[in-house]
């Protein structure tokens, strides 16, 4: 993690707003760049303050933050961005992770968690618990040819990359997937980084999700 995490606060209501940047602003870890109102505008904040982590809601007027997403993730060196919502089973939250976001918040997180997670998100790491992820995905009508679909992209792993992408599909951190499959964390780094590479991946949420689509998970 950087020294001081850059971070970007997206929403249209301004209290949501001042209240984040307050929260964020109370951590020595931690430093709000900018806020943005819609999802045009996170775009061009994304693009003139470079931060490490963009808080984004998805409801709003004009550009909506699922949009936002894309055009951001799509950047050569993308910050982390985490979804914001209301409701943790809305399922606007599961086209942002399908869309590339790193994970999701609920508003009503509160102050020293949130400070933490956005922490995690700077590092890399998925903002999502293992149970909020079966939740979403079963709540969603992949069916039979999304399945088919992810079994056709992840066909080319290796039997360890399939033991790992696995592992990101339970949420487990480097660490734990290290501990789990009797290897060092620098070698799960580097089977991650490969990974996300031959699926097309933006990220290892995205490809936790194709492991539950593909049935690498139980949900």
């Amino acid at each position: 993690m950087t020294d001081c995490v850059r971070v970007l606060v997206v929403d249209d209501e301004p209290m949501v707003c001042a209240h984040l940047r307050t929260i964020l602003g109370s951590s020595d870890r931690l430093t709000v760049v900018d806020v943005a109102h819609d999802g045009a505008a996170a775009v061009e904040a994304v693009l003139r303050h470079e931060p490490d982590v963009v808080l984004m809601d998805l409801r709003m007027p004009k550009v909506d933050g699922v949009t936002a997403i894309e055009h951001i993730v799509a950047l050569p060196a993308p910050p982390a961005v985490v979804a914001l919502t209301t409701f943790d089973a809305d399922q606007h939250v599961l086209r942002a992770l399908r869309a590339g976001a790193a994970g999701f918040l609920v508003k009503s997180t509160p102050p020293e968690e949130l400070i933490r997670l956005v922490c995690v998100a700077a590092d890399g790491n998925t903002v999502l618990s293992p149970t909020a992820a079966r939740r979403l995905v079963a709540a969603s009508a992949t069916g039979y040819v999304a399945k088919e679909r992810a079994l056709a992209r992840i066909s080319a792993l290796t039997e360890r990359e399939n033991e790992v992408l696995t592992c990101l599909g339970e949420g487990l951190s480097n660490a734990q997937v290290a501990a789990r499959l009797h290897l060092s964390e620098t070698t799960v780094k580097s089977y991650v980084s490969k990974m996300l590479v031959k699926l097309d991946c933006a990220n290892r949420t995205q490809a936790g999700l194709l492991a539950y689509d593909a049935g690498l998970v139980s949900r």
